[in-house]
């Protein structure tokens, strides 16, 4: 299974920017830069002058992710010059590369040019070690190119894409270009687990239901060298997973649990010891709320709810790429929450996967419902950690917007790691609270827990209520509610499907 249609290939070599071969070279200046910068001196003489042109004129302003693009004369062995703006010098990090490098990729694909060289790092005066460079560039290079455009029909398409974009990251130093090219490496690896990711979450929910994301799953097992275990509707009643059941029951495509194991350890029995991590990840197919239906303008997007779910599938799949001597397993709840005679009800009380009870105050809280068996089998497997991703919570998005992530933790240890990993992803991650004082608003006066606590602090109580099945295991949740997809189109990246913590738990992955 193709993770998606483009192929973005990402190398590095030594070359002078005036030597540069190409169908067009990518430099990135600072905001407001007044005078031509020295490195770029030589390619500017050879070019005729017209970058320092452009500089004096003030036409390019050197915002973050503006562009211009200039022509070159014919001395130039490249044909095109595109210059992206990095904003100002004091706030440059390696996000702003990431992005940068996605604007390019996008401009490229505009232009419908096969190569592209990239040299925006040139003016970042040896900030960053060149293996981190040439991550973040890949990375933004293939995240930035992603377009889901599966269902438009050739005539229908606004402009063709190239097929393969060849980007090279160009340096004249040797010994920084071989840094740069293991860092491509592992880019590369990071961003192909985002786009697949994507390119599944995209699909709607006539297309992806419980059992062909199960499906799916077993074919990139397959692919990768996982190993898959899907546990249909009838074992799901044998083992007691009530709470799956009762989501998925009002639909005709039933619900399944996916499990998927990678074990990277080499020279140890394959069943050696707990895992390093589980991970898992929300799926509801689709979400119309069950009997306590959504507004007809919020269920649109509702094929998104299975986007922590996809993000396992490409987690996974980027551990083998990226070799991890690691023993991860990633578990994914899946169900489609639809209003019928065979619905669960509010009202109801289902006995959980732990053997605590769950009141139905509301059937669009479902979420934690599939999530609470997902936690309480992942805790039974006594790993050293579990880390799970949901689009959970409307309060979330209240809280955080559309920049962040909510992160709860129990450990302290667990969750400065996935901030490490967040910052050095540039993904946005705010730590916050949950625990006992929040827990009493998911108390219920006829069963154990409730599956609402109300309005107030609604992330927060949802968080708690997950904290009450994972056994006391270092745990973290993240809320991806607000960030997993958008209808926003940046010059970096374009719509729908985000992939958001994809390469977040790669890098906390990484770390360990």
């Amino acid at each position: 299974m193709a993770p998606y249609y483009l192929k973005t290939i990402v190398t590095a070599a030594q070359s002078y920017l005036p030597q540069v071969r190409s169908d067009m070279l990518v430099l990135g200046l600072y905001e407001d830069t007044k005078t031509l910068p020295e490195p770029l001196t030589a390619l500017d003489q050879a070019a005729g002058g017209i970058i320092s042109q452009l500089i004096k004129l003030g036409d390019f302003t050197g915002k973050a992710n503006e562009t211009a693009l200039l022509y070159c004369n014919s001395d130039l062995p490249c044909r095109r010059i595109l210059l992206v703006g990095l904003g100002q010098k004091k706030s440059l990090s390696l996000n702003t590369l990431r992005q940068a490098a996605g604007t390019a990729a996008r401009q490229a694909d505009k232009l419908a040019t096969a190569q592209i060289a990239l040299a925006m790092h040139i003016l970042t005066d040896s900030k960053f070690p060149p293996e981190l460079i040439g991550q973040a560039l890949a990375e933004g290079a293939i995240i930035g190119r992603y377009n889901f455009k599966d269902y438009l029909t050739p005539g229908n398409q606004k402009s063709k894409q190239i097929q393969t974009l060849r980007i090279t990251i160009v340096d004249p130093k040797a010994s920084i270009i071989r840094k740069i090219s293991t860092g491509c490496k592992v880019g590369t690896a990071l961003g192909e687990a985002q786009n697949l990711t994507r390119s599944i979450a995209n699909k709607p929910g006539n297309e992806i239901n419980p059992p062909t994301l199960a499906q799916v799953a077993q074919r990139l097992a397959r692919q990768f060298g996982l190993r898959c275990k899907v546990f249909d509707d009838k074992q799901l009643l044998k083992i007691k997973m009530n709470t799956i059941l009762a989501v998925g029951g009002g639909s005709a495509s039933k619900p399944r649990l996916i499990m998927l194991e990678y074990d990277g350890r080499r020279g140890r029995p394959k069943t050696d010891g707990p895992a390093n991590a589980v991970i898992v990840g929300k799926a509801i197919t689709f979400d119309s709320g069950g009997l306590s239906l959504k507004p007809s303008g919020a269920m649109e997007s509702m094929k998104f709810d299975k986007s922590g779910g996809c993000n396992v599938l490409g987690i996974l799949t980027g551990a083998v790429q990226l070799k991890l001597p690691l023993h991860i397993i990633g578990l994914i709840p899946a169900a489609e929450n639809l209003p019928s005679h065979t619905s669960y009800r509010p009202g109801d009380i289902v006995r959980t996967y732990s053997g605590k009870t769950v009141q139905i105050d509301n059937t669009d809280a479902e979420g934690r419902l599939i999530l609470c068996d997902a936690l309480s089998y992942a805790a039974r497997l006594k790993p050293a950690a579990i880390v799970d991703m949901a689009t959970l919570t409307g309060a979330c998005v209240v809280a955080l917007g559309e920049h962040h992530a909510g992160l709860f933790s129990n450990n302290t240890a667990l969750q400065r790691k996935l901030e490490s990993a967040a910052q050095a992803g540039g993904e946005g991650l705010w730590p916050m609270p949950s625990g006992p004082d929040y827990l009493e608003q998911m108390k219920s006066k006829i069963a154990d827990l409730k599956n609402t606590g109300g309005r107030e602090g609604g992330a927060c109580t949802a968080a708690a209520f997950l904290g009450e099945f994972v056994e006391n295991k270092p745990w973290a949740h993240i809320d991806i509610a607000a960030v997993a997809d958008t209808d926003k189109e940046k010059p970096y990246r374009g719509i729908g499907s985000t992939g958001f913590a994809v390469r977040l738990v790669l890098e906390y992955l990484r770390s360990l």
